[in-house]
């Protein structure tokens, strides 16, 4: 039986790299809902006309396809922007999350590893066997973004635009990872954490 885990958690505190830990695994199957968001917006696609025709012209490149940064700086000071476009990015992309999710268990796979940062809003958490929360502290958080190449104003703003997320998800997670000490010592951590997750008592 394939066990279906959620990996979900605020900008900055590891998702993407605790994922990228899971999928060396063998038998480990990731699903970046953010690569498949992707995909929902790419030109000719129904989702980016409907975010063309809420957020205008000015988010879209001279080739095309969707200015993700020029989105980003409306989205992320404006909350009922962001409910906006997550009204129409959702209902695209969880089908094809689960189209996903499907394959992966009819290949065998022993665990599937849904990476979101909006598993529970989108919806997603409920199909999960378990709900991973990865966390770290605030003043991590903040230098990972700037080392990203974010300024401290951007950083800053993000930060604000997920506020209360943790305590939002954590009521629903099955396990928290902090990732705000020595890697090595996190991945260790992770990886015990899957396989807890595979064999439980």
């Amino acid at each position: 039986m394939t066990v279906l885990i959620g990996l979900t958690g605020p900008i900055g505190c590891g998702k993407s790299t605790v994922a990228g830990w899971l999928a060396e695994r063998p038998g480990i199957v990731v699903i970046d809902a953010d690569d498949v968001a992707r995909q929902v917006v790419e030109p000719g696609q129904p989702a980016l006309v409907a975010i063309v025709a809420r957020f205008g012209e000015g988010i879209v490149r001279p080739d095309g396809t969707l200015d993700r940064e020029a989105l980003g700086r409306i989205v992320f000071s404006d909350p009922d922007a962001l409910r906006d476009l997550e009204a129409i990015t959702h209902p695209a992309v969880r089908p094809r999350i689960l189209a996903a999710v499907g394959r992966a268990e009819a290949a065998g796979a022993h665990a599937v590893v849904v990476e979101a940062i909006r598993l529970v809003e989108g919806g997603l958490a409920e199909m999960c066997d378990e709900v991973w929360l990865v966390t770290c502290d605030g003043d991590v958080q903040r230098e990972r973004l700037i080392g990203r190449g974010a300024t401290p104003d951007t950083a800053d703003q993000r930060i604000a635009a997920q506020s209360g997320f943790t305590a939002r998800v954590r009521p629903v997670a099955t396990r928290v990872l902090d990732t705000s000490g020595d890697q090595d010592r996190t991945r260790d951590d992770a990886v015990a954490m899957l396989d807890a997750a595979l064999s439980p008592e």
